[in-house]
């Protein structure tokens, strides 16, 4: 049977009998991300509010490229670019984008390179990483919001991973991205030049770096590990895809975990980057370091009536992330922690192109009150609000969310994301 055939079977399954399928079928490499997704169920699997569609925009920096959009029926409206997360989707921005699109905007979600359905990166392990490289996931948001034909978008949202995509579109370009809302992650800025040293200034210290962290972090007793070496380690993808307790309820259990619904979650700034600090966050950030990502969140599986009432995500919409994810598998999605994050030579001779530059359009930070996401680089938060962002108008804290506040609170953060373009524009 051709992999095309065989998706078309699939579409006609039960949900549950296709997510089984797709998982055997996530090993496939970079073939499954160039097959034709129309032989695939529609995406959200029926959850995605009215006035909500999905298609898939080609020629986009070597890419087709699916996104989510809102308010497309009228011409001419200005744009939002909303970047995910991980392990996210452009599914994740689903509650906000009526309300955003209700207010006279043309909103844009994608899938990102290396998730979801968008097609033409290569999800090998060893495949070249440098198309998830920062400049050129700039290069993905610009092209995208040009096929769509807008020469500029009033504002660029960015969501853990997405934050520093938006970060250095706002930065490199703000002829385009004309205001930005970070969320969960703070952006310290670009790497530092070494200034003077000719002239006998000291070179700088040099950060620690996630290797040495983690040297430190597995002398604690229990020994830890930074999650971030783990994400860029090539068991990763198979310890999550593969999870013994089933994709499901690993994402059931990873998303209740960095909620504001696990009451074990009570951030607060941490002093510095030492294992002895770092050891304060919860084990999803600063896992044990015998355990993958499947082991460490198995625990933490929330009861039966939990789960039977949580409203803000549905078992129908645990399905949408565990299906897409089952059929990619995570490979692609961590291309980026290769990359883009941590010490990687080439990534920061890249950014240090831009060392003094600052982002100087409208910014705002928004994060739940609950998330430690907000504190994990210890200083990231006072780099951001007193040198990286020279126009930072508003820093939100939401009661009643974690990690994931778009979706925990997505009215309250819809009315956020509303109120800074309003002022704005005032």
């Amino acid at each position: 049977m051709t992999e095309q055939a065989t998706f078309a079977t699939i579409a006609n399954l039960s949900r549950r009998a296709f997510l089984a399928a797709a998982v055997k079928l996530g090993t496939l490499g970079a073939a499954v991300v160039q097959t034709d997704f129309s032989a695939l169920p529609p995406y959200g699997n029926g959850t995605i509010p009215a006035g909500i569609r999905s298609r898939q925009i080609a020629n986009v920096n070597g890419m087709t490229v699916h996104i989510l959009e809102a308010g497309y029926e009228t011409p001419g409206r200005p744009a939002i670019l909303l970047l995910h997360g991980f392990p996210e989707l452009a599914y994740s921005w689903r509650k906000v984008m009526p309300s955003l699109a209700a207010a006279g905007y043309h909103v844009i979600a994608p899938d990102q390179r290396g998730y979801g359905r968008t097609i033409g990166w290569d999800d090998g392990y060893d495949a070249d990483a440098d198309p998830f490289r920062i400049l050129n996931m700039t290069r993905d948001a610009v092209g995208l919001v040009y096929a769509l034909g807008h020469r500029s978008v009033a504002m660029v949202v960015g969501h853990d991973a997405g934050a520093p995509v938006a970060s250095w579109c706002a930065l490199i370009r703000p002829d385009i991205f004309r205001s930005i809302t970070i969320m969960s992650s703070p952006f310290e800025g670009p790497p530092s030049v070494p200034f003077n040293t000719a002239n006998g200034a000291r070179l700088p210290r040099p950060a620690i770096t996630d290797d040495e962290l983690d040297a430190e972090l597995a002398k604690l007793n229990p020994p830890r590990k930074y999650y971030q070496n783990y994400q860029r380690t090539r068991g990763a993808n198979d310890d999550m895809l593969h999870a013994p307790q089933g994709l499901h309820a690993f994402f059931r259990a990873y998303y209740f975990y960095k909620s504001a619904d696990y009451k074990g979650n009570n951030p607060h700034p941490l002093k510095a980057r030492t294992a002895e600090e770092m050891a304060q966050i919860p084990t999803y950030y600063v896992m044990e370091k015998d355990k993958g990502m499947a082991a460490t969140v198995a625990p933490f599986m929330p009861p039966p009536s939990y789960i039977a009432n949580c409203k803000w995500l549905t078992e129908l919409e645990v399905d949408v992330y565990a299906t897409e994810y089952g059929r990619t598998g995570f490979t692609g999605a961590l291309q980026g922690y290769r990359v883009r994050r941590g010490s990687d030579p080439r990534s920061l001779a890249e950014m240090r192109t831009f060392s003094g530059r600052t982002i100087d359009v409208p910014a705002q930070f928004i994060a739940g009150k609950s998330d430690w996401g907000v504190y994990q680089t210890p200083g990231a938060v006072d780099k951001m609000r007193e040198s990286a962002c020279t126009k930072m108008v508003g820093f939100h804290l939401l009661d009643g969310a974690g990690h994931w506040v778009q979706q925990e609170q997505a009215e309250a953060v819809s009315a956020l994301l509303l109120q800074f373009l309003r002022a704005r524009s005032a």
